[in-house]
């Protein structure tokens, strides 16, 4: 019997895991809601994410795919079972049916990012913002943040020694917002590779520091070298935002 193939949308704090893929020794998105999954459906249930969180970075909209063989006849039900089966700080939002050859990962035609900066010391914000102590300038960071919809490769936010099979990756949107003591970085692309995010954040906070100069991202783009970019901002700011699909993959 042809199996089933289900999307499950998820939202996650995750200050308590090791990020979205499972690992040997340590706790992860993926292994708590297979484990979750497959003592409901009383079968064995492997999960294919959308992406890779690192350790300690949250997501407010997360897509996974799962087959089963039995249609689930009411997903709304396994939804409120699995929320009372989980812990407060991963909640699911929905599960729909999907074609049988949908993918999680390489079928979303748009991720978007956000990251969260404080600039007033908070303790309630303490674990899901950076907190800084100074306001960096933000018209410089716009400025700068502008060049990298100019360009395509960027090797030199990746994280090094890493697999993938191209640096590659169409930013439609990079902006800074500011409200009070509260720092808002929007990303928008096709993809993002592994540490991108936080690496282009901190070296984007060294140009609101002053530490370079707007025309420097220019040239660090196309040097291509991880070195030569600023620091990887800390994980608790960063929020994968939103995944877009294509609305044919899902038949209800």
């Amino acid at each position: 019997m042809e199996s089933k193939r289900y999307f499950i949308e998820l939202a996650y704090n995750g200050s308590a895991y090791h990020g979205w893929q499972r690992q040997p020794n340590a706790i992860s998105i993926q292994q708590v809601l297979e484990e979750a999954l497959s003592k409901l459906k009383r079968k064995s249930i492997s999960l294919m994410g959308a992406g890779r969180t690192d350790t300690g970075v949250h997501a407010r909209q997360m897509f996974a795919h799962f087959d089963v063989v039995e249609e689930i006849a009411n997903p709304q039900e396994l939804v409120f079972l699995l929320n009372g089966f989980l812990k407060d700080d991963i909640a699911i939002k929905a599960i729909r049916r999907v074609q049988s050859d949908a993918h999680a990962r390489f079928d979303a035609t748009a991720r978007d990012y956000e990251y969260h900066i404080s600039t007033a010391k908070d303790p309630f914000n303490a674990p899901l913002h950076y907190y800084l102590k100074n306001s960096p300038d933000v018209e410089l960071m716009n400025q700068a943040a502008k060049i990298l919809l100019l360009h395509e490769d960027f090797q030199c936010f990746s994280r090094s020694n890493t697999d993938v099979k191209t640096f590659l990756c169409n930013i439609k949107n990079a902006t800074w917002h500011q409200e009070g003591s509260s720092l808002l970085f929007s990303i928008s692309a096709n993809r993002f590779l592994r540490n991108m995010v936080r690496a282009i954040v901190g070296t984007l906070l060294e140009v609101g520091y002053k530490k370079r100069e707007v025309k420097d991202i220019e040239k660090l783009i196309k040097s291509k070298d991880r070195g030569e970019a600023g620091f990887s901002a800390p994980a608790q700011g960063l929020y994968l935002s939103r995944i877009e699909y294509p609305d044919n993959i899902f038949i209800d």
